[in-house]
């Protein structure tokens, strides 16, 4: 499960996995599809938007590496895993999660102009 290091100037390539343990990656396959089917959690929103650009295959075994990075911080922090929900990285970013709105909106013939609300 460990990926691939190859660069070129500086710049990483995309490669295959190298072989690792058959059995590991078996549980994990497992527990990557299960992820990927349970809805709610930020890895499978991670799971959704991977799988649009890279498709079902590359997006289960990023999946598998997430896991293991969580498990791997779990052992060594000796903490339990805190769930940062589907909407992380639109709650950490709400300026970029309002501009593709905007620019969505503007995609479907809309104009868009932004009033901020009243303070209540």
């Amino acid at each position: 499960m460990c990926p691939g290091h190859h660069q070129s100037a500086g710049r990483t390539k995309n490669v295959k996995t190298r072989p690792g343990n058959r059995h590991l990656k078996g549980a994990l396959g497992a527990a990557a599809l299960s992820i990927a089917n349970h809805r709610g959690t930020f890895l499978n929103a991670k799971y959704g938007h991977l799988m649009r650009h890279r498709g079902k295959p590359k997006a289960i075994v990023a999946i598998e590496q997430s896991l293991l990075t969580i498990i791997w911080n779990m052992l060594t922090d000796n903490t339990s895993y805190r769930e940062p929900g589907p909407d992380y990285h639109q709650r950490s970013h709400p300026e970029r999660t309002r501009n593709q709105a905007i620019r969505q909106l503007q995609q479907l013939g809309f104009t868009v102009t932004l009033t901020p609300n009243e303070a209540a």
